[in-house]
């Protein structure tokens, strides 16, 4: 007869109690993800989270209260969830997982890792870490009412990246600058400017090669911030060159307003002297009225105001950092963007509106976020049992499907042979420009930001071993400002890329081009993420991406867009492949859904049943952000 310790067979909950298991990410699924851990047996359990507890996550991050607002999530969670079962041994880190000290020696002292992240860049790494030291992983991610649960073990399944993702969309500067025709625009002009004025210029790189020459003909240029110091932040100065000098200098480009509406400028005098009565439109919450353009001026003002006395608080050189949850930061770019809407004929946005498609946010759902933490420790009951051929990669869907299922379970997909992450050779082909990009381009756009490495050191086969980029600082900084060519490097070149941290090694082939489409500094070969196949059914299916930072790409693929990340949905109740061909936007990365992207972090789709076609989803937005 089998003996049960609770509702679990007594090995398995004997090997509960002994496993050392790792928790990345203390949020919304994270938070409820360690409740189930120790309620269901789990005793050795460490939790890494980098962030702070806000008063925004408190409505679902439910381990939080308000006294614990500024403080570590990793350490409160770890204090709350010891009081549902004090003799667990809790191990909390205030860090980033993407830190040299968790290397892959670190991550081999555990028997599971479960990924609770909102973020693609980190959830590369804990893919790879996890691959280097053939740890299986479990990576969710939710969006709204849709969620996703998948495992990735090496050599049996497809690993996070096997199938591309879509980056973060940006937009082309001269639209920003000049010829806005959509609020987001708008918006991402009034982010860009917080950067210029308060921060560190295009710190999101939402606006596509932006240009920031210092000479205009024989007009010598002063930034931005230089020129709103030298005025003492005047907030009327302020106004008038954003809203009318600025304004009537693109009137007088004539062409640009032949086939378009031409903006009309703003003077703060006359608005002052015609907006005594604020008008409001819109019932509801504060944040979900829309002032008139006299109360965005005044807006402006305060906002302005406001954020120069916290610049002024922080010393000389000190930088603000725009974030959605900060409220004069939110209410400078509230202001500034419908003050700029109304001058290009828009129809103004609630502070509501504005602040989720400049934070990325799709709502998220106290209860997705529990599904999805059940659905994890479901699938490492399997894991610990030694059955990891019966894991699924299982989607929420928002409504059942035709079968009457909201839960789908989804066969795993086998690795990639083209992955260059899990394959036994990773290798890649990079086409660029070799007279134009520069090697600190190489690093950090193309192996960084693209291949999501950490610290790479980058050998050029030529025959001499030559040291192009080196992890040790200071080593090849001499290199950082000359271009590719200057090396050697031509039309088939090889070089040999390591990162020591990652225990990973990757080939990349150049490939130069000199017709690359304007402002694309370079293509992967063969990825296409944007690009992605075209989903049986004629319905359109829907990204999703957690709107908290709670939430994480799908782990598994995802050949359609996804950053920021995708579930892609089944009709099906029986398991099919988890096609990785899914795209799913959460939190902060892909769904394995046929969902276009939001992240973020990033839409795929998904292998369907022959007999059965695909949810619909959703058309994909502009932007889209994963909590």
């Amino acid at each position: 007869m089998v003996q049960l310790v609770g509702s679990l067979r007594k090995e398995l909950a004997d090997s509960l109690s002994a496993c050392r298991v790792l928790v990345v990410g203390a949020g919304g699924i994270g938070c409820e993800l360690l409740k189930n851990l120790v309620l269901t047996g789990f005793k050795n359990i460490e939790v890494i989270d980098l962030d702070t507890i806000d008063v925004s996550n408190l409505n679902r991050q439910f381990l939080f209260q308000k006294k614990h607002v500024g403080k570590s999530k990793a350490q409160v969670a770890k204090e709350s969830v010891l009081q549902f079962c004090p003799t667990a041994n809790i191990t909390a880190y205030h860090d980033s997982i993407m830190n040299p000290e968790y290397n892959v020696e670190f991550f081999r002292n555990f028997m599971l890792v479960m990924n609770a992240l909102d973020n693609r860049a980190a959830r590369n790494h804990v893919n790879r870490m996890c691959l280097a030291a053939d740890i299986p992983l479990i990576e969710s991610g939710t969006a709204g009412y849709l969620g996703q649960v998948t495992v990735i073990k090496k050599g049996l399944t497809e690993c996070y990246e096997c199938q591309p993702k879509p980056t973060q969309k940006t937009f082309p500067g001269c639209t920003i600058r000049n010829t806005p025709s959509e609020p987001i625009h708008c918006i991402v002009w009034a982010k860009y400017l917080f950067n210029q004025l308060f921060g560190e210029e295009d710190a999101d790189q939402e606006v596509a090669t932006l240009e920031n020459s210092n000479t205009d003909g024989d007009i010598k240029r002063v930034s931005t911030k230089d020129w709103a110091r030298s005025t003492g932040y005047d907030t009327v100065k302020l106004f008038n060159k954003l809203f009318k000098d600025d304004i009537q200098y693109l009137l007088t480009m004539d062409k640009l307003w032949k086939k378009r509406k031409a903006p009309l400028p703003l003077d703060w005098l006359e608005i002052q002297k015609l907006g005594k009565i604020l008008e409001v439109t819109g019932t509801g919450l504060k944040d979900q009225q829309v002032l008139g353009v006299a109360g965005y001026s005044q807006l402006f003002s305060r906002s302005v105001e406001t954020l120069r006395s916290m610049l002024a608080d922080k010393g000389d050189g000190a930088e603000l950092v725009w974030d959605k949850d900060d409220p004069p930061a939110m209410d400078f770019v509230t202001a500034a963007a419908n003050l700029r809407m109304h001058i290009f004929s828009m129809n103004m946005k609630s502070r509501f509106d504005i602040k989720s498609m400049a934070g990325n946010i799709i709502p998220a759902i106290a209860t997705t976020n529990a599904v999805i933490a059940g659905l994890i420790v479901l699938e490492a009951l399997k894991i610990l049992s030694g059955d990891v051929e019966q894991c699924r990669t299982i989607f929420l869907n928002k409504q059942p499907n035709p079968r009457k299922k909201l839960l789908v379970p989804c066969a795993l997909d086998p690795p990639s042979a083209n992955c260059y992450v899990c394959a036994s050779k990773p290798e890649v082909t990079v086409k660029l420009n070799v007279h134009k990009t520069l090697v600190l381009a190489l690093q950090d756009k193309i192996l960084k930001e693209k291949f999501g490495m950490v610290a790479p050191d980058v050998q050029i086969e030529d025959g001499k071993g030559t040291i192009l980029i080196s992890s040790e600082e200071g080593e090849t900084e001499a290199n950082n400002s000359k271009f590719l060519s200057d090396f050697g490097i031509r039309h088939g070149s090889r070089l040999q890329v390591d990162d020591f941290l990652q225990d990973y090694t990757l080939l990349v082939n150049v490939i130069h081009c000199e017709d690359l489409e304007k402002d694309v500094e370079f293509e992967v070969v063969g990825d296409a993420p944007d690009k992605a196949p075209t989903p049986p059914s004629a319905q359109e299916d829907k990204n999703v991406a957690n709107g908290n930072k709670d939430s994480a790409e799908p782990s598994t693929s995802s050949k359609a867009p996804a950053e920021q990340d995708d579930v892609l949905i089944v009709d099906s109740d029986e398991e099919e492949p988890s096609s990785s061909t899914m795209d799913v936007r959460m939190e902060s990365g892909g769904h394995k859904r046929k969902l276009h992207d939001a992240e973020t972090g990033e839409a795929s789709a998904k292998r369907q049943r022959l007999d059965q076609p695909l949810a619909a989803d959703e058309e994909d937005d502009d932007i889209i952000a994963l909590d």
